[in-house]
């Protein structure tokens, strides 16, 4: 009985774990360029200690991963915001250090700076902030990522890859910290940017609050099965010590 215990607990801290991943999707479904986050969960088996042969499966509390799935492109005709097509990421720089966005949407500070919507310069594929010309009217931005003015390329909008499976944190919303080393894309038709587009987010509201509804569900039935399990066990040990005595 105290196996069935562990195993309840085991699940419910799993799902306590997709129920606040599946929130925060749900609070993120208008954030630009946010990427949903899943849980990967693995089995755990233990051999009971009465029976060797006897193996008891357990829940780990799982390791979160974002969803490479693409948001919806749309198209805001601004020469400052951008997309990408592809699994990169555009790199900022923040007081936490590099960070990674999907989110595109940059402006032109006083001194000609491109910054994030939330202020933070914007790198090119050598990790430097990117310099513009004021004075030298909007950019064009080819889905190389050179910025040219004036007809003459200025500089390079970068884009980054990293192996997010590795590990994350969350960074304001739409940006991500990674452990892996991000690395500059060089070349290649995998990745390419939209100027003029943002990507909205990739969360699917109405599948995420199936798997909301589903989640609970399952927290409250395992949960049911706990207290019958607990009442079970009262109930033996009352009657097993009533007849000791």
């Amino acid at each position: 009985m105290q196996s069935g215990l562990y195993v309840g607990i085991s699940s419910q801290i799993a799902l306590e774990r997709r129920l606040n991943t599946l929130a925060d999707n749900m609070a993120n479904m208008n954030t630009v360029g946010f990427r949903a986050t899943e849980v990967k969960f693995d089995e755990v088996m233990s051999r009971t200690q009465n029976d060797i042969n006897a193996k008891v499966a357990f829940v780990t509390q799982g390791n979160d991963y974002l969803s490479t799935r693409t948001g919806e492109l749309q198209r805001t005709g601004n020469p400052l915001d951008f997309a990408i097509k592809g699994n990169a990421w555009f790199a900022i720089d923040t007081p936490a250090g590099q960070v990674l966005t999907r989110d595109g949407r940059f402006t032109m500070d006083e001194t000609g700076q491109l910054r994030s919507i939330r202020g933070y310069p914007v790198l090119d594929a050598g990790g430097a902030p990117i310099q513009l010309n004021r004075e030298a009217g909007p950019p064009t931005v080819g889905a190389d990522g050179i910025i040219m003015q004036n007809n003459q390329p200025v500089a390079t909008l970068g884009l980054f890859t990293a192996d997010v499976t590795r590990g994350f944190t969350r960074y304001e919303n739409e940006g991500v910290i990674v452990v892996d080393n991000p690395q500059p894309v060089v070349e290649g038709f995998e990745n390419s940017i939209v100027q003029g587009y943002v990507e909205q987010s990739n969360v699917n509201g109405i599948g995420e609050m199936t798997q909301l509804i589903q989640v609970n569900r399952a927290f409250e039935s395992i949960s049911a099965l706990m207290r019958d399990s607990e009442s079970s066990m009262s109930e033996a040990i009352r009657v097993l010590g009533g007849s000791n005595s």
